[in-house]
């Protein structure tokens, strides 16, 4: 069986209005910088970069 420990939560936020949208887990030995994403903010109401800000528990 596969370990369970090396995926961490994340928060996504819209690098243009900074709203959190997202959710999403990385793992974390495998990608050590931060994530960034083409995704839809409901926001804007268009596809911009969203960036990792935290981890999550």
């Amino acid at each position: 069986m596969a370990k369970k420990g090396n995926r961490q939560l994340i928060g996504l936020i819209c690098s243009v209005c900074k709203n959190r949208n997202y959710t999403s887990s990385k793992n974390v030995i495998n990608i050590k910088d931060k994530i960034t994403l083409q995704k839809f903010c409901t926001h804007c109401k268009k596809y911009n970069q969203h960036t990792e800000i935290s981890k999550l528990h």
